[in-house]
């Protein structure tokens, strides 16, 4: 593995297009966790449903906080 960020390929250096590629998986997340979400409460399933509830609110967060970093990188 590499030490050194290149950016030769995508033309971002690796650790921005880490941020940028977590804040999508966050967001993503978020969005599979409500029809995991809906499905749970469909089969009246109300402890799994509130699992997941619980990940999609760390998920929305983890996006959320991904997105202030972003703003914070790309306005600087």
């Amino acid at each position: 593995m590499s030490t050194t960020e290149t950016g030769q390929v995508t033309g971002t250096k690796d650790k921005d297009y880490n941020l940028i590629w977590f804040t999508e998986a966050c967001l993503s997340n978020a969005l599979r966790l409500e029809t995991y979400i809906q499905d749970a409460e469909r089969d009246g399933d109300n402890d799994l449903a509130e699992f997941f509830r619980r990940a999609q609110a760390e998920s929305r967060k983890g996006g959320e906080q991904a997105k202030e970093m972003l703003t914070r990188r790309l306005s600087g």
